[in-house]
């Protein structure tokens, strides 16, 4: 790795925004710029990019960088591990890399279409609070505590969200969840405008949920 001509993080403009962290690691000028420096590589490959987070991490041996980056309404993560910092910094932008490369086609389509989206509520639910749980439990004996800890203490609704629905097709489904790395992604599908949700199964495979008949 040559580390000698790096840029400082002062001489390098971005066009989009760009954010470098750590947990239980100090991240110094020289890692900073050395993650600006091999992040700029993605340039050339989308002039749509609207922000990047770069976080670094150590744990005992391990050093791990994570890397989300979104690119319009596609978010596309990336994360790598070594035993060395500036290892992973690399390992974490060719795999970034390669997936953009690898769905570069597929993401140019799906920037080109007119986003088409539909709102759904959103619950967040509150967990019963350790004092609720005690004073079901007094009343109750060890048999039946599971029970009627979830008829006494219910979860609570505390507010309402908006989420904007996407309306995609399969294959963008599917290639957002590649991308991003999530566990599942609810949305309407473009061929019949039902609700469906795709989910990873445990062998790394896509099943696909169809709550609407």
């Amino acid at each position: 790795m040559n580390r000698s001509k790096m840029k400082s993080a002062e001489e390098s403009v971005q066009p989009y925004n760009i954010t470098v962290s750590g947990r239980h690691v100090l991240v110094t000028d020289a890692m900073k710029n050395y993650a600006l420096e091999k992040i700029s590589k993605i340039d050339r490959l989308s002039h749509r990019i609207i922000d990047v987070n770069i976080t670094m991490d150590i744990q005992k041996f391990e050093h791990r960088v994570d890397i989300v980056l979104k690119v319009d309404h596609i978010k596309i993560k990336s994360q790598a591990v070594t035993n060395d910092m500036y290892a992973s910094i690399d390992m974490a932008v060719n795999k970034l890399e390669t997936q953009l490369l690898k769905y570069k086609s597929r993401i140019q389509d799906h920037q080109a279409k007119k986003l088409s989206v539909v709102d759904m509520n959103v619950n967040v639910y509150k967990a019963p609070s350790q004092e609720e749980i005690i004073d079901v439990n007094e009343e109750i004996d060890d048999e039946s505590r599971r029970q009627l800890v979830r008829e006494y203490a219910p979860h609570a609704i505390v507010c309402k969200e908006s989420s904007p629905l996407k309306i995609l097709t399969n294959e963008e489904a599917i290639m957002k969840m590649e991308l991003s790395g999530d566990a599942f992604l609810i949305f309407r599908s473009e061929h019949d405008m039902k609700l469906k949700v795709i989910y990873r199964r445990n062998d790394q495979n896509y099943g696909i949920i169809e709550p609407e008949a």
